[in-house]
């Protein structure tokens, strides 16, 4: 069974960068795609990137220009480089997993339940 590893997370001030990492194993990520999400206190989780098993990406439009997807295959491991951050970026930030997305990205690649497998979230906080 996959199991996901969230790791990167930390206090940063705004302005800076961050980049988190979400660790493979027990299967390899080839056919999967992978979703990065974020959950403020006291909000809903929101989808922020996404990335397919070849590659292609999507973002929100809340990061879109300052967070860059990607993976290494090889590694079994998907990134997310976060730069320009603001303290509205502070949240717990999780990956999930999914084998039913196609190669672009869906108009739901931002629901939860369309993934099959999440790891435990990493903090990030943005404050001076």
């Amino acid at each position: 069974q996959l199991q996901l590893v969230e790791s990167g997370g930390g206090l940063v001030q705004p302005g800076g960068s961050l980049k988190l990492s979400c660790a493979a194993s027990g299967s390899t990520l080839d056919d999967y795609a992978i979703g990065w999400f974020r959950q403020a206190p006291g909000k809903e989780r929101e989808g922020v990137s996404w990335i397919s098993g070849t590659g292609r990406t999507t973002y929100a439009n809340s990061v879109k220009g300052r967070f860059t997807i990607s993976r290494d295959n090889a590694k079994n491991t998907v990134y997310l480089e976060m730069h320009s951050l603001r303290p509205e970026d502070t949240a717990a930030y999780s990956c999930a997993a999914g084998q039913r997305f196609p190669n672009t990205a869906p108009d739901w690649w931002h629901v939860a339940s369309a993934y099959d497998y999440w790891g435990q979230a990493t903090q990030v906080t943005v404050s001076s």
